[in-house]
């Protein structure tokens, strides 16, 4: 390619960030990493009604997750701003090329009001045509620069009438273009119709103003979902007149990400039925109030978030599903993107996500998860002993408590989110994925004993989990006792006898007296005073799981008594003897 690739992500900052939109975030990215170009970051604003007070913040916020940092945006301005289309409109730049249009014949004015528009609608509906649109057959009928003599139209305009500018699509016309996943896409213009380009309070509509910020930017290749094809013709066709096809970037019109059934395009409204996220993170509606869940709060890292992206609707044809960031830099191609839609399958976005919590160190996501044990309640880096839960309380900690904390305030504070966003002004990085750019510094200072600890625990248990919620429900009992009598101990008593309570009784007394305290010797002593009371270990190590646990869960049991100590130990075996043998 002789000119710079230079790719872009044009949202509009108007509520969550949709993981469809994360993933044109990444497939751009990609590319433009892969062909050392050139990835912009644009806010599409030209909807005032629609635009919402920190939605920008947030947008760069995910992407900042993500680890996807654009090269240029509006809070790292390049030499192609300004970055935000309502500044762009301040300039005057679109609409000189509305009126430019106009001109030339290929737009026109259109003074029809709202009321107008609507009777259009319901006096031309027939069964044949149930949806009447502003085209070339019915805009002879409507109030317009076309239907109406110049004199008139002049006279409207010069008395201040509101009016907008609308492409002229003539009829009998086929329009074609090459898109780089689809191949050649021809379109019929009898069936488009009339778009409008610049609204009556002179801000344009996405069809020029794309066009327009595309040329300006020197965009190479633009990257949108496939919803946007029916709209390809309007674009080529100001593409042609306003700075040639020739200049226009390669197109790739990305597949849907579809409902787990495969029905329908996946929605926000779909996420609530069924209970998982569709918002890279949580968007709280500054209207009403509503926080709407995102991967992040659920427990995703931004690694598995990614190859879980990457993987609907494309692969590299291998078989191989785990991907680095650097991975897919190099591998990515548009030729493996797949034209059908993709289904979202939550299952596998967790498989995905439990796959990078066992490979990646607990180091990288530590402070997520030492966040999370502190939204529940939870102080892992104490240096004293292992707490005893609030009277009442529910034993083990269940996850649904961590949930109903509030993660995403526990999270910003690792690292905050405030932190990241000044950060994108720096040079563009390529994330490492052993490294989370929420919690990781090259400076970190070595690891305290309580944070040794805790690490050992969270390794012990990663398997186990998930999501990163989990690890308050799978390690929760490490900090804090369970209580005793929100114990179920009826998996135990109805077998439970004075052979048994001796054993316990004697084991206390094996523990008080251990030199060493470390798995292998302690099972190896636990199974010979298990052979020498003539009772089966496997009799015995539910008891004991539920002393120190409080519930059937967790690692083996040996692994899990040198982390609580043996005061610790010693302490939870008692209080629940004590119940047993009453």
């Amino acid at each position: 390619m002789s000119k710079k690739v230079r790719l872009r992500f044009a949202p509009s900052p108007t509520g969550g960030l949709h993981l469809g939109g994360v993933r044109t975030v990444l497939y751009n990215y990609l590319f433009a990493r892969q062909h050392g170009g050139d990835f912009i970051l644009r806010i599409e604003d030209t909807d005032q009604s629609r635009y919402v007070p920190g939605a920008e913040q947030y947008i760069l916020d995910c992407l900042a997750w993500c680890g996807l940092q654009p090269d240029e945006s509006p809070f790292q301005p390049g030499k192609y701003g300004p970055y935000r289309q309502s500044e762009r409109k301040a300039e005057g730049l679109y609409g000189q090329y509305a009126a430019r249009l106009v001109q030339e014949g290929h737009a026109y004015y259109a003074f029809d009001t709202p009321e107008e528009l609507e009777e259009m609608r319901t006096r031309y509906k027939t069964a044949e045509n149930p949806s009447p649109q502003y085209n070339h057959v019915l805009r002879t009928k409507m109030k317009n620069s076309l239907s109406l003599p110049a004199a008139e139209v002049q006279q409207l305009l010069d008395a201040g009438t509101p009016y907008v500018i609308r492409i002229k699509i003539m009829p009998g016309e086929n329009i074609h273009f090459t898109d780089l996943i689809r191949g050649e896409v021809r379109f019929a213009t009898d069936g488009v119709d009339d778009k409008v380009l610049l609204k009556a309070d002179g801000m344009p509509t996405y069809h020029l103003a794309v066009v327009v910020d595309d040329h300006l930017m020197e965009i190479t290749h633009a990257f949108r979902g496939e919803e946007w094809l029916p709209s390809a013709p309007v674009h080529i066709l100001l593409w042609r007149y306003l700075f040639g096809e020739d200049k226009m970037p390669r197109w790739a019109h990305l597949p849907l990400i579809l409902k787990p059934d495969g029905n329908g395009k996946l929605s926000k409204r779909d996420g609530d039925r069924l209970g998982f996220p569709v918002f890279a993170m949580n968007w709280t509606d500054p209207t009403t109030g509503e926080t709407t869940k995102g991967f992040r709060e659920m427990g995703f890292l931004p690694e598995a978030f990614l190859n879980m992206l990457a993987m609907l609707g494309w692969n590299d044809g291998s078989g191989q599903e785990l991907f680095t960031l650097e991975e897919l830099i190099e591998k990515f191609s548009l030729e493996r993107v797949h034209k059908g839609g993709a289904k979202f399958d939550f299952e596998k976005a967790k498989w995905f996500n439990h796959e990078w919590i066992k490979q990646l160190p607990v180091g990288s996501y530590q402070d997520q998860v030492l966040a999370l044990f502190r939204a529940a309640g939870i102080e892992p880096l104490t240096t004293g002993s292992t707490s005893t839960s609030p009277a009442g309380s529910a034993t083990p900690p269940d996850a649904t408590n961590a949930a109903n904390t509030d993660p995403a305030t526990a999270l910003d504070t690792v690292a905050g989110l405030s932190e990241i966003a000044p950060a994108i002004t720096g040079p563009a990085a390529v994330p490492v994925f052993d490294e989370d750019p929420l919690s990781t510094s090259l400076n970190r200072p070595p690891l305290t004993p309580a944070e040794e600890k805790f690490q050992k625990i969270l390794e012990l248990v990663k398997d186990r989990c998930h999501l990163l919620t989990e690890f308050v429900q799978q390690a929760g009992f490490f900090f804090q006792a369970p209580d005793p009598a929100t114990i179920d101990l009826s998996p135990v008593r109805p077998k439970w006898n004075e052979a048994k309570q001796q054993f316990f009784v004697g084991l206390i007394r094996q523990l008080q007296l251990a030199t060493t305290w470390e798995s292998a010797s302690l099972e190896k002593e636990f199974k010979e005073m298990a052979a020498a009371a003539a009772i089966k270990p496997g009799d015995l190590l539910l008891p004991l799981r539920l002393m120190l646990v409080g519930g059937k869960f967790g690692p083996g049991v040996f692994d899990i008594a040198p982390l609580l100590g043996r005061e610790e130990t010693i302490k939870r075996i008692k209080a629940v003897l004590a119940l047993l043998q009453s």
